[in-house]
């Protein structure tokens, strides 16, 4: 079972990019997946969560309106796409799957669970 998380890169502010999060070992659909973020001297932050076969999704109010989290089922894979980045982006974002979980809101900002993460893959924002 291996998640591996990838996308990041360095970018100006306004840019964007995507970030993927491609599971092996397992089917992507029977787990909610979350995107987490943390910066230096920072906690982690649920940033965005989509709950397992067609569950809820999820975003933080810092990312509302410029991240879109979405599922490729045939690819096994989840995305997120990050727009109109800030320099406040700027962190490792990491990946992590629970089972069965539907709720991405739970999955994002709940206790911590049983989940499987991937390594974490720097996004910095800066001119």
């Amino acid at each position: 079972v291996q998640l591996q998380a990838s996308g990041g890169g360095l970018v100006q502010p306004s840019g964007s990019l995507r970030l993927s999060c491609a599971a092996s070992g397992f089917t992507l659909d029977d787990y909610a997946i979350g995107w987490f973020r943390q910066a230096p001297g920072k906690e982690r932050e649920g940033v965005s969560c989509i709950g397992s076969s067609g569950g809820s999704t999820y975003y933080a109010d810092s990312v509302k309106g410029r991240f879109t989290i979405s599922r490729d089922n045939a690819k096994n894979t989840v995305y997120l796409q990050m727009n109109n980045l800030l320099p406040e982006d700027t962190a490792v974002y990491y990946c992590a799957a629970r089972r069965g979980l539907k709720s991405g809101r739970y999955h994002c900002v709940g206790p911590l669970g049983d989940d499987y993460w991937g390594q974490g893959t720097q996004v910095t924002v800066s001119s």
